[in-house]
């Protein structure tokens, strides 16, 4: 895979220079920049995820509710921690799963245990998280390249299997764990039996929403978004730090020449277990915002084809750059939850204006590549974007502005020449 960042230790070093990280917060321009506008983005996405009016007929494109919106940042935090590990240094892991039930689970006990406040679940599960990544980092970054990969998996489906049928008592097998009014919190006040347990940062309930009505467009404000989106721009920060820093600088150098860094005399396993910790807690991190957000815990969090998807996010939206693994999230999670409601009374009513022959031939055309056949055309895109896009979105998007400013550019030269009289 082809990395759109500059992966060379001459171009780390520069970046990690002490006049490179003299900007605003520690950032250069251009980083605070592009920092600037994930902030816009993620504070706005309320108002661009809702384009159309909401009873049109192209309004269940819209992507402006609670849940959706709470799942692209979550998962964001997921895929920028994944893309510490994987993007800087090239070891790929398909086990980052684990360290997200982990973090889930320690979050809803936290929750059970001390308090509803949402804050110590975090601390809990992003704490629990790095533990356990650094067993697993200890022992699996013993090996590289496809071993460590199938040492992380095979972690991952033991977790999976303890979770699912072992540690019953304290995941609750298959049914999953979730809070009760009757659970210890010993910093909270009993519940009245029966009352609904409801996650909240110092009284402010999670799932408290306002609606704003523009004429026929209406968007959600939900305090839960905010508090996931506040917690993935500290995420996203801190990893740009970690990019531009000499830590990141010797990740770099361990995915460019490992060997020529041990004849250094430097060992990069210390540099690749932290790594590895940082981004296991990434993970847990995400895992205690989906307990914040939905206060249940299922074992299929840590199943195999959650660390896959994490691995699609990273690579479609451009391993090793800065905004892709979080574009990345938001364009899986939105098929997943958007092309995949597209069903075949949906499509009858767009082809509607054909003659009946061919409205049904249109359908029976499209209709695999929606609904429950979302997978079939993510894989083709996703398919298209290693072909042609190694660098992923990102990529594309350099690609786009690359022609334009090109375009421009010859636009002006041609406009400069006078024509010879």
């Amino acid at each position: 895979m082809t990395d759109q960042t500059t992966d060379t230790i001459p171009a780390a070093t520069t970046s990690a220079s002490p006049k490179a990280g003299g900007g605003l917060l520690g950032l250069t321009k251009k980083d605070f920049g592009l920092f600037l506008l994930v902030i816009a983005l993620t504070m706005l996405a309320p108002f661009l995820l809702n384009p159309f009016p909401e009873n049109s007929a192209m309004a269940q494109f819209n992507a402006g509710y609670p849940d959706l919106m709470q799942r692209f940042v979550i998962f964001g935090i997921f895929a920028i921690g994944f893309n510490i590990l994987f993007g800087l240094t090239g070891y790929l892991s398909f086990g980052h799963a684990a360290f997200l039930g982990v973090g889930s689970y320690a979050g809803i006990w936290a929750m059970k245990l001390l308090t509803l406040n949402v804050i110590p679940s975090i601390l809990a599960s992003m704490l629990v998280a790095g533990l356990f990544a650094t067993l697993v980092g200890f022992i699996s970054l013993r090996r590289s390249g496809i071993y460590f990969s199938i040492l992380t998996l095979a972690f991952a489906m033991m977790s999976f299997a303890l979770a699912y049928s072992v540690l019953t008592p304290i995941t609750g097998g298959e049914t999953g764990m979730q809070l009760q009014y009757f659970d210890p919190r010993i910093l909270d006040a009993a519940l009245e039996p029966g009352q609904t347990p409801r996650a909240n940062l110092f009284g402010l309930d999670m799932a408290t929403s306002t609606n704003l009505y523009f004429g026929n467009w209406v968007f959600t404000l939900n305090v839960g978004y905010y508090i996931a989106a506040f917690c993935m721009l500290i995420a996203f920060y801190l990893s740009i730090r970690i990019f531009r820093s000499p830590f990141g600088m010797m990740l770099r150098a361990v995915k460019s020449n490992q060997n020529r860094l041990n004849y250094t005399g430097i060992s990069p396993k210390p540099y690749t277990l932290a790594a590895f910790v940082i981004s296991g807690m990434y993970a847990g991190l995400a895992g205690g915002l989906l307990v914040a957000m939905d206060t249940q815990v299922g074992a299929e969090r840590m199943f195999w084809t959650a660390s896959g998807e994490v691995v699609l996010m990273t690579i479609l939206g451009g391993a090793g750059t800065l905004i892709g693994p979080v574009l990345g999230a938001g364009f899986i999670k939105y098929f997943e939850n958007i092309v995949s409601k597209i069903n075949e009374a949906t499509l009858h009513t767009w082809f509607a204006f054909l003659p009946d022959g061919l409205e049904d031939v249109v359908v029976a055309m499209i209709y695999p590549f929606v609904g429950k056949g979302w997978h079939l055309t993510l894989g083709l895109l996703f398919m298209a974007v290693v072909i042609f896009l190694p660098g992923g979105l990102v990529q594309g998007g350099q690609k786009l502005v690359g022609l334009f400013r090109r375009k421009k550019a010859d636009d002006k030269t041609a406009s400069s020449h006078t024509p010879a009289e």
